[in-house]
């Protein structure tokens, strides 16, 4: 069987088409000629602002055109990730899907379930004509893996709607009703060549087969960090010998945790084996650390040629002990919804760039604003300390929760009534752009809903296919309950 075939047939239809459209973030014009295509083809009303947003309208089922006008929103843009040993080009290539008992997964890459998935159940909706509902408006927003560009800049006469719903949540029987606020750090070492001495022995050594995840979704779960399990290595071999780094790399995206890393350095020829060693029982060392966190974790070493050059020793230096020392993980809890992380902070990649730098990027998470932005500020002192030049993007505001919000007691109760159990009422760790859309529209009522979803921004993304019909059925529930106010 194939997604396409799956049931409910329009929503996984929806899904099939959109994972055959490639659209990384900030490379949406092929998703956005399909979104337009589709209102074409199925004579919806349609349009677009300045920034690529689509918003399609759908008026009233007969007798309802009074109701209040509901928004469907969800982002465009998938995390593009893969395995190293996949051969994908997220700017051709379609998703290569497939189903694997009750998951539907991709083959070495992001499945773009988040948020594939609430674009199709918004789009399943605007061509499903067994449904009452009152006006409906159908929002796609771009760049919301990288920035939140459209949620940003969304047009200030692009919505009408008084209530929104946000299909980008990851689990069933969950709503909700509040989400972390953002801010990325990066750190940038400008670094001078040097001469590669002769007299060393050269390594290339490879961490790979983490578990990585979502960077709010998952920081809580205490996975190993690639950049951190590589520049430990590294920094402890520079306490014991003499050490030249050449390069070194891990990680990609700010919002994923990351799963893979590597680094070239040479220690004098005499303490090559005692490298070796070294490397084998460090490896037995973190297993047992990471035992039941970190099945496939793969840490290996290579002796390798010369390199033509090598980072001068003071930047390398201070380079690996910022990224061993830098902080990551969970800094707080909050202490008013229970289980939910507070404040986070993400070191999420290390890359080479250009011939003289090299680019460290993190995210700070909190549904605090001050904590938020004193997250980011210990992480630019401490590679402020290291010699680095620290920068800050502009950052999001979180969204409060609204315990008394209309539309969460309408989707909640809608949850109980077909499924017979009261769902949880929830904050996320992650970001949404639900803040976004309220700075810009201070009168929306909002709730975030979505099938359950597991591995998301990272090639073990899967989707749960039962949740799927559960999710489509809530989302018309809620769409018939609202018509009837």
């Amino acid at each position: 069987m194939e997604v396409k075939d799956l049931k409910p047939e329009l929503i996984w239809r929806c899904f099939d088409e959109i994972t055959k459209v490639p659209r990384p973030s900030k490379h949406e014009d092929q998703i956005r000629a399909y979104l337009l295509d589709f209102a074409g083809k199925n004579g919806i009303e349609v349009k677009t602002d300045a920034v690529g947003n689509v918003l399609m309208k759908k008026p009233a089922t007969k007798g309802h055109e009074n109701a209040p006008t509901i928004v469907m929103q969800a982002h465009m843009d998938m995390v593009a990730e893969k395995n190293s040993d996949v051969k994908h080009d997220f700017l051709k290539d379609p998703i290569e899907t497939y189903i694997d008992g009750e998951w539907v997964k991709a083959r070495g890459t992001t499945l773009g379930a988040d948020n594939g998935i609430g674009m199709a159940g918004a789009l399943a909706v605007m061509i499903d004509n067994t449904l009452e509902h009152g006006p409906l408006e159908a929002l796609f927003t771009v760049n919301e893996e990288i920035g939140l560009e459209g949620a940003e800049n969304l047009g200030s006469d692009m919505i009408t709607g008084t209530m929104l719903l946000n299909l980008d949540s990851e689990d069933d029987g969950e709503i909700f009703v509040g989400c972390a606020g953002g801010i990325d750090t990066t750190a940038v070492f400008t670094y001078k060549k040097s001469m590669a001495p002769t007299n060393f022995t050269y390594f290339h050594i490879e961490v790979s087969g983490l578990l990585g995840g979502h960077s709010g979704g998952d920081i809580h779960l205490g996975r190993a960090n690639a950049n951190k399990l590589i520049s430990r290595f590294i920094w402890d071999c520079s306490k014991k010998y003499p050490v030249e780094v050449s390069g070194i790399r891990g990680g990609n995206l700010r919002n994923a945790i990351p799963r893979e890393a590597s680094a070239e350095f040479g220690v004098l020829s005499d303490h090559k084996d005692e490298v070796v060693k070294a490397l084998n029982e460090y490896a037995d060392a973190i297993r047992n650390e990471y035992k039941g966190l970190e099945p496939n974790m793969k840490l290996e070493i290579n002796e390798i040629e010369r390199p033509e050059f090598c980072i001068d020793s003071a930047t390398s230096l201070a380079l690996v002990r910022s990224i061993y020392s830098a902080p990551h993980g969970v800094y707080s809890m909050s202490r008013d919804l229970e289980n939910l992380v507070e404040t986070s902070t993400n070191l999420a990649a290390v890359k080479m760039e250009g011939d003289d730098k090299i680019v460290v990027t993190t995210s700070q998470r909190s549904s605090v604003e001050s904590r938020k932005m004193d997250m980011a500020g210990q992480v630019e002192a401490h590679f402020e300390l290291a010699g680095a030049a620290v920068d800050h993007s502009d950052g999001y505001p979180g969204w409060a929760p609204n315990l008394e919000s209309r539309i969460m007691k309408i989707t909640a109760e809608a949850y109980e009534e077909l499924y017979g159990v009261k769902p949880e009422i929830k904050a996320i760790h992650a970001g949404l752009e639900c803040g976004l859309f309220l700075s810009k529209y201070p009168h929306l009522d909002m709730v975030s809903m979505g099938p359950t979803m597991r591995g998301v921004h990272s090639p073990d993304e899967k989707l749960l296919i039962p949740t799927v019909e559960k999710f489509y059925r809530h989302l018309c529930k809620v769409l018939e309950k609202v018509a009837s106010i």
